[in-house]
This record gives structure tokens, C-alpha cells and sequence, in this order.
């Protein structure tokens, strides 16, 4: 479990999925150390996760909160880089 907290809900089922990343990164990048959101998506979010990755290695916590069928929420929360 993640040592965040929960700031606010990013729900992106009506989002065009082409705006969907830039959105969530954006909200990612305005995060203060030790805070979340909630995504909320209609489908796993796993090649999200995969970005974040590449991106933010060591920089962000991911927990799954719901995992489907119909939606899925993850706490997104921006850990304090590696030294």
C-alpha cells in the first residue's frame, strides 16, 4: 500500500483516448511529493504503468484500487526520486 493520499479522482472514461496520457502526466507532474489521485478508466490502465516506468522510475507509487470488469481505479502518487 502506498504512503499517499488521496487529493482527488482523474476520470478519463470520457476522455478521447488520445488526450487521456497527457492529461493523467500532466496532473502527475503538478503532484507534490507524498500525494495522489485516483484514476478512473473503463479498461486496466497497464500500458500507463508501463510509462510511468520508463519515465518515472523510482518516482511514482501505482496500487490498483478496483480491477474491473467495468472499471478500473489505481492510486497514482508521486514518490520522492532516488537520491
Amino acid at each position: 500500500m502506498s504512503e499517499t493520499t488521496n487529493t482527488d479522482n482523474v476520470d478519463v472514461r470520457n476522455t478521447p483516448p488520445a488526450q487521456r496520457h497527457p492529461l493523467i502526466f500532466g496532473r502527475f507532474k503538478s503532484l507534490p511529493v507524498g500525494q495522489s489521485f485516483v484514476l478512473v478508466n473503463d479498461h486496466d490502465p497497464k500500458p500507463l504503468f508501463y510509462q510511468f516506468k520508463f519515465e518515472y522510475e523510482g518516482q511514482f507509487t501505482w496500487d490498483y484500487l478496483e480491477q474491473g470488469p467495468q472499471v478500473w481505479r489505481v492510486r497514482i502518487g508521486r514518490a520522492a526520486p532516488a537520491p
